[in-house]
């Protein structure tokens, strides 16, 4: 079944599974759809907690967010970074599986791994004691454990190689999300 196509301005609920049971639905506006990506915007990120990587925060309750989902059988999603003041922190990449994307509701299962690339250019890979914990548990299959690590490393040395992220990443900044999110209504 071909997955569907959005419009400027649609909104999508990501039910996004944490291993072993916990849901987290996320309200996120399209900004942009071509055949690999969809481009969506979370205007004030919803969290407990501020996210942190290399000892600094990188994204705190309140900050915008721009996502980027692949179609097909791409094992992570991308999201540009920032603080409540706008503030471009970096690059994050939710290591987990492939999106399935059915009208406005869209699935996938996190895999735990995380790799960040700084505003700086300094890459690093984020949660594996999570990871090895979630796998250790069975909470994670083997087979989805060894795509998750293969996926973090070929990120990993894109981003050294500067492969990663895809240019499509920079090219939509904040400035140019609210611009057409706006213009979309």
């Amino acid at each position: 079944m071909a997955e569907p196509s959005y419009a400027a301005g649609e909104t999508i609920e990501i039910h996004y599974l944490r291993p072993p049971d916990r849901v987290t639905v996320f309200r996120q506006r399209v900004v942009d759809d071509n055949e690999t990506v969809v481009v969506t915007y979370l205007p004030s990120a919803e969290l407990r907690k501020p996210v942190m990587a290399g000892g600094r925060v990188v994204l705190e309750p309140g900050a915008p967010v721009v996502w980027f989902s692949y179609r097909g059988e791409t094992w992570h999603d991308v999201g540009r970074f920032h603080l409540a003041d706008g503030t471009f922190t970096g690059i994050y990449a939710n290591v987990l599986t492939p999106v399935r994307m059915r009208g406005a509701r869209w699935d996938t299962t996190d895999l735990f791994l995380d790799v960040w690339m700084g505003a700086d250019g300094r890459v690093e890979l984020l949660d594996r004691d999570e990871f090895d914990a979630a796998v250790a548990k069975g909470v994670v299959s083997a087979a989805d454990a060894e795509r998750a690590f293969t996926e973090a490393e070929r990120l990993i040395q894109g981003a050294r190689q500067g492969a990663w992220p895809p240019a499509h990443v920079a090219e939509w900044t904040l400035e140019r999300v609210r611009e057409v999110a706006g213009a979309a209504g």
